[in-house]
């Protein structure tokens, strides 16, 4: 069976907008009858899915766990990721109930075939754009979770369930990331007040083990003889320190009654952890003898677990509908602050710093406001850019009227385009050709250049326009720690900006921010002792990739507070976003406008090395530090 989907926002019980007709004009009523059934979402009012709407979805039919599985992919997709990443989320909705997914998934569309053994649907989705939302994506790997754990099959991704399950609940407050981290403060409190009644507990036993030795020892003096007290109590006593240094606490984080080991506790507990170790790899093995050999654990835990329909599609409705975290003007001011710094990195003077802000917070700040109107992408990109190229140059022309060494800026208003740098879609592209998904890899690489063609076009006719004549940014003469200490500066600052406007958390920004200035910093030294740029394009982006997995790791064994598990992809586009090489674009532009063919391909290729070297750089720290890259399987 196949279905097309469309997006609603609407509440799922309420009559869909496509049985409604004009009865007025044929014309009229035909064209807007097409203009409703050529939308883009899944009808969740369909039969087949409102009839199990209120039972367990693990007991719901193929049609209401798909539209489950189909539509966190859809929402994935919508917020940027890249195709590996939606076919990884699909698979973990998917694995507990027990449903074989099969995707095709495309820069704006889904194809995906489910069957859990006893029937089967194809369900297709199709998207009017694309767009990065870094707090989606973070949420709905809680989301991943907390519908795991639900199912009774445990977390898959982070160790913290807590964390997870508070995030679902709250899915109504604005500022999410808070939410986790208070629900990683309670925690932590319910597990210091288990520690400490714990240690407690093993104190007295341990007390009253000591005073029953002492009194097997006055009852030996006595005459009465029991040669295997002593062994005993030494035995409990340092029994009970282990227990009460190294037990670790339950899920619920709640103190229960220490129980003291007698008998070979360390070897039960490697016991106990072979068998769970030996059920995962077994359950994660693909069928042999049956079609479901492998979902073995559907239906577990169900009777403490029940999650309905409708409780699954409720909590993605909050987060498909949750607003953006910061407003036009101040995504336009974190822009102003991205391309400054930006421009500064490249080797630009204060001047050239000045007009990038004012032209890159306009520029944004247009932007955002043209989007909520759903305007064409291509027109917006245009518009934008010509409107923040002539604010930098508008203001260069007024700040001469003080000082005329502003007039000699004329590369500025490069700095002030580079808000509208494609870099999740440019990432992601490269790192999906990498997992050998070319249709996606190449569709998105496709969309990055028709959206340089329209920035750098812009560009074009506005210095065509001003009579501009670009030679590139001056460097500042400095002190060499001076410099490098600036370039930490506006690299964080930089990546803290392009992070905001990817809608990511404050928490999660000035992590990125701290990667970034790390990576890219790096980057610029050692290009300075004559690496090439190229090559120092790439240990920038293998070098954020490792720092960005560390990361991840530290927070999965606990060294971190578990509300900072952000996904890698999060942290790693915006802190490598920065060395893109957005002046290299342009000039190629440029100079091809003019007709300089030469110089047009020499600026081009050198952005095409630097380009195609971050996402490889990115790909080989994926290979280090992830099994599922390392091989093909």
């Amino acid at each position: 069976m196949s279905n097309e989907h469309e997006q609603r926002h609407d509440d799922p019980h309420e009559p869909s907008a496509d049985h409604h007709h004009n009865h007025g004009d044929p014309l009229n009523s035909g064209a807007s009858a097409v203009g409703k059934f050529h939308s883009h979402s899944i009808p969740l009012d369909m039969e087949d899915i409102e009839r199990d709407w209120d039972k367990p979805i693990q007991d719901a039919g193929i049609a209401a766990k798909a539209s489950v599985i189909v539509r966190v992919g859809m929402l994935d997709l919508g917020a940027g990721t890249g195709s590996f990443r939606v076919r990884e989320m699909m698979h973990r909705i998917a694995y507990p109930l027990g449903v074989h997914v099969r995707a095709d998934v495309n820069l704006t569309d889904i194809g995906a075939a489910c069957t859990d053994g006893s029937g089967r649907i194809t369900e297709v989705v199709n998207l009017p754009t694309t767009g990065v939302n870094t707090e989606r994506i973070w949420l709905l790997e809680h989301f991943a979770d907390w519908f795991s754990v639900n199912l009774g099959t445990g977390s898959m991704y982070h160790r913290e369930t807590q964390v997870s399950a508070g995030l679902m609940q709250h899915l109504d407050m604005r500022d999410a990331s808070q939410v986790s981290a208070d629900m990683a403060k309670q925690l932590r409190e319910k597990r210091h007040q288990a520690r400490v009644a714990e240690r407690a507990a093993a104190s007295d036993a341990a007390v009253e083990d000591y005073e029953a030795a002492i009194a097997g020892s006055a009852a030996d003096a006595d005459g009465d003889t029991n040669p295997n007290t002593d062994g005993e109590v030494n035995e409990t006593v340092i029994d009970a320190l282990v227990q009460a240094d190294g037990r670790v606490d339950d899920a619920d984080g709640s103190a229960e009654q220490l129980q003291l080991p007698r008998k070979r506790p360390l070897r039960e507990r490697v016991a106990a952890s072979a068998r769970a170790r030996a059920w995962r790899e077994r359950a994660q093995r693909p069928p042999q003898n049956g079609y479901a050999e492998h979902f073995d654990h559907v239906g577990v835990a169900r009777a403490t677990h029940t999650v309905t329909v409708r409780d699954v599609h409720k909590r993605l409705d909050m987060i498909e509908r949750r607003k953006p975290l910061y407003s036009p003007a101040l995504s336009g001011l974190a822009s102003a602050c991205a391309c400054a710094s930006f421009v500064f990195l490249l080797g630009g003077a204060p001047y050239d710093m000045i007009g990038a802000f004012v032209g890159a917070g306009l520029g944004q700040w247009l932007r955002r406001r043209l989007f909520a109107h759903h305007l064409n992408q291509f027109f917006v990109t245009f518009v934008c850019v010509a409107v923040a190229a002539f604010a930098c140059v508008g203001t260069l022309r007024l700040i001469g009227l003080f000082n005329p060494v502003a007039l000699q800026h004329d590369t500025a208003y490069i700095g002030a385009m580079l808000f509208v740098i494609p870099g999740f879609p440019l990432i992601t592209g490269g790192l999906d050709m990498a997992k050998i998904d070319f249709p996606s890899g190449v569709q998105r690489v496709m969309y990055v250049l028709c959206i340089i063609l329209m920035a750098t076009l812009a560009g074009w006719m506005v210095a065509s326009l001003v009579h501009l004549n670009p030679q590139g940014f001056e460097s500042p003469d400095l002190n060499p720690w001076v410099t490098g200490g600036l370039r930490a500066l506006f690299a964080f600052i930089g990546v803290w900006g392009f992070s905001m406007m990817f809608n990511s958390p404050q928490r999660m920004c000035l992590v990125a921010a701290t990667i970034g200035m790390v990576t890219d910093t790096l980057r610029l030294e050692l290009v300075d002792y004559g690496l090439a740029p190229e090559a120092g394009a790439f240990l920038g982006a293998m070098l954020a990739g490792i720092l960005a997995s560390a990361w991840r790791s530290a927070v999965r064994h606990r060294l971190l507070p578990p509300h900072l598990g952000y996904p890698r992809i999060c942290l790693t586009v915006p802190s490598i976003v920065i060395m893109v090489p957005g002046m290299y674009m342009y000039q190629a532009m440029f100079h091809l406008g003019q007709f300089e063919t030469l110089l047009a391909l020499d600026w081009a290729f050198r952005a095409f090395m630097v380009i195609i070297c971050l996402p490889i750089g990115l790909a080989m720290a994926r290979v280090i530090t992830d099994k599922s890259w390392r091989y093909d399987v």
